[in-house]
């Protein structure tokens, strides 16, 4: 069967990547992709919003399987527009979607059927916001209610910043639409982790838990970014919290959506915070993330495509999930400056060196093919991923083949995995 990954990042490298070990798969396009996913696959230049050109290009290309990545076609109604066409294709409809698309929408649905959030308030005029904040005080949490690439948050330690986010959103509109209206909500203490599930609207496959890494510099300090790194398992979700993400977030929220008449099918992403034997929903998300997808699908046994295939079809009660017992750890590689102004167009080298190194991928997300060379062509470039039988193995590895890719400006956090070390060595102790 021919595939097309629909986005061009290091989670659709990844897809590509786990996508192509499917005995099923005879080709595999992208559209757009990117330097790395143009080595394993066709790129083609169609962007992930042009939804009329994606859909002629899957019927005149024999395409059995459309896979979409990135959140703004999902909540732009990709899925229904294929769906219209009778296409085979990945993904929440535009209604599902509003789950990550749509932050209001969220947490008056985490409300109405009691899935554990933090207290909230919606404003769509600064002066009110402003008045609320004086009135709660700091640290604060701001959201933009709609999608604005994973940098529509800020954790406010100060009146001023919480005010000046305020008027970012609000007034200057530096989020566009997503930042029409806004949530401040309570600032939860503890710490995160990823905890994603396949659904096709009734059964529920939980993942293994992963652990992203926002800020951008090391220590959690500088702003938020996309994902600095993630790694797989996170230790702060024991099988005992495990057992209860899955009672009380994962599987009230599919059955939440079809109260209100959604029937949900793909991927859904709990972002948690966790403080000792609580747990509450930061954010819902409606695909994989990115970079927990560069650090979960390479601990993935069972072949994606049969995943997928039983999930449009509505029979995912037949798959049972299969995960390496090596944990993994994806490392992001970032262009100066990120996520602030970046330069584009620096020259890559020694991703081939890297990849060599045993049990290592170098997944691409920001790069290009230009005159010979990998080139950079975004903030967030690579996603080094390493898997061992120890984390503290995997780490190692990892910044190891990442001390071997060089391009001008490059950054990258040093701490990836320390939380979960620390967790470990602290749990290894009190059992002594």
């Amino acid at each position: 069967m021919n595939i097309l990954v629909i986005g061009s990042g290091g989670r659709e490298h990844t897809l590509v990547w786990k996508l192509q070990q499917s005995p099923k798969v005879d080709k595999i396009y992208c559209a757009p992709g990117n330097g790395g996913i143009a080595q394993i696959a066709e790129c083609v230049p169609i962007g992930v919003m042009e939804f009329d050109k994606l859909i002629s290009f899957v019927k005149t290309h024999d395409i059995s399987l459309t896979v979409v990545g990135p959140e703004d076609p999902l909540c732009g109604g990709i899925i229904d527009e294929f769906e219209k066409n009778g296409l085979r294709v990945f993904g929440p409809n535009r209604k599902g979607a509003q789950l990550e698309g749509n932050k209001i929408f969220a947490k008056n649905l985490m409300t109405k059927y009691g899935i554990p959030t933090a207290r909230h308030e919606e404003f769509d005029n600064s002066k009110d916001a402003i008045n609320y904040l004086h009135k709660v005080g700091v640290p604060i949490v701001i959201k933009a209610h709609g999608n604005a690439m994973g940098k529509g948050v800020s954790v406010c330690r100060t009146l001023g910043d919480a005010e000046s986010f305020v008027r970012r959103c609000l007034d200057e509109k530096e989020f566009g639409y997503a930042g029409k209206r806004i949530i401040i909500e309570e600032c939860l203490v503890g710490e995160e982790a990823s905890v994603l599930a396949f659904t096709d609207g009734k059964t529920v496959l939980q993942m293994e838990s992963a652990q992203d890494h926002k800020p951008v510099f090391d220590g959690d300090k500088g702003p938020n970014t996309g994902g600095m790194g993630a790694y797989s398992p996170a230790p702060v979700v024991t099988p005992k919290i495990a057992k209860r993400v899955y009672t009380e977030v994962l599987e009230p929220v599919v059955r939440a959506l079809s109260s209100e008449s959604i029937k949900y099918k793909g991927i859904i992403y709990a972002g948690l915070m966790i403080d000792k034997d609580t747990i509450k929903v930061l954010e819902f998300n409606a695909r994989f993330g990115d970079p927990e997808t560069q650090a979960l699908l390479p601990r993935l046994e069972n072949d994606l495509i049969e995943i997928i295939e039983a999930i449009i079809d509505e029979r995912l009660d037949t798959v049972k999930l299969r995960w390496s017992k090596k944990p993994a750890i994806a490392v992001v590689m970032a262009s100066g400056g990120y996520p602030g102004h970046y330069d584009k167009g620096k020259i890559i080298t020694g991703i081939d060196r890297a990849s060599s190194v045993p049990q290592t991928i170098v997944f691409h997300a920001g790069t290009k093919k230009q005159d010979g060379n990998i080139v950079t062509s975004g903030g967030r470039v690579l996603a080094v991923t390493s898997l061992s039988d120890t984390l503290d193995e995997a780490i190692s590895t990892a910044y190891k083949a990442t001390g071997m890719i060089h391009f001008e400006g490059a950054h990258y956090r040093k701490d990836i995995g320390a939380k979960a070390l620390a967790r470990i060595k602290s749990k290894s102790q009190e059992t002594l």
